[in-house]
């Protein structure tokens, strides 16, 4: 399983995130300590927001302990909202296309987890993107697809709802199509301005998900950065987290349909 972090707060460097930290994401490409697998050497990337609206990507398929590109971008880079994310296959090619982030328009999107069964579901998954984005889509991974998927329920004007129906719209897939593997899944949603944050798996093995907050700083990822995790919170199964600017974050309950 993949693993990836984001942060919104006052602008910072990405290599605060990604390199300095005891458990750095760098770290946890070559020994994730929370993950079934813990080597991430597929690839990896990092989205972030500046001075314009739309998120800047930098997606590579050579593992970040062995990207000296990430390293210097690592030092100039400065926002006030980062994702960053290391990859472990579930199947699917190592391409550039097929690393995290997602972009479109103003939005970025990143996961970590598996579509039970995608093999047998994918052309009816993708049937259901919608034409206004299809050809935007130029992976082959289940998380592409279901970021895409996102855009043909009101995206824009509730995310919330569009991550419910899409996690929906998979379920009954997965059942129509007899599939009988789980669907695990944390993921993280932004517009530029507010992060959403899901954790949620049919079985009793979601991947892991937490947060912190502290002096306006606020991140979430999928293990602690740290020794100190008593300052980490778990975000449990089946909730969904959102953060926005200067306020504190809101964890609810997540009820697919």
């Amino acid at each position: 399983m993949c693993r990836w972090i984001t942060y919104l707060g006052e602008p910072i460097y990405l290599e605060k995130l990604i390199y300095e930290p005891t458990n750095s994401l760098v770290r946890q490409s070559l020994s994730a300590q929370r993950a079934r697998v813990p080597t991430n050497g597929d690839g990896s990337g990092v989205g972030w927001y500046g001075a314009r609206d739309l998120p800047g990507l930098y997606r590579e398929t050579r593992p970040a302990w062995n990207d000296p590109n990430l390293r210097s971008l690592a030092h100039q880079i400065q926002s006030r909202l980062f994702f960053a994310h290391v990859r472990a296959s579930t199947g699917t090619a190592t391409s550039v296309a097929n690393c995290h982030p997602f972009a479109f328009q103003k939005w970025m999107f990143m996961h970590n987890g598996q579509i039970g069964g995608y093999e047998k579901i994918r052309r009816s998954l993708e049937s259901r993107i919608s034409d206004e984005v299809y050809n935007a889509r130029v992976g082959t991974t289940d998380s592409e697809a279901f970021f895409y998927l996102l855009f043909g329920y009101n995206l824009d004007s509730d995310p919330v709802a569009a991550l419910t129906k899409t996690v929906g719209t998979v379920l009954k897939t997965m059942t129509a199509a007899n599939v009988t593997e789980p669907f695990r899944m944390t993921a993280a949603l932004t517009d530029g301005e507010t992060l959403y944050a899901l954790r949620y798996a049919t079985d009793p093995e979601p991947p892991t998900l937490f947060f912190s907050k502290s002096n306006g700083q606020m991140m979430v990822v999928s293990e602690p950065l740290d020794a100190e995790e008593g300052s980490w919170t778990a975000v449990e199964n089946a909730h969904i987290l959102v953060a926005k600017p200067g306020q504190s974050p809101f964890v609810a309950q997540f009820s697919p349909n």
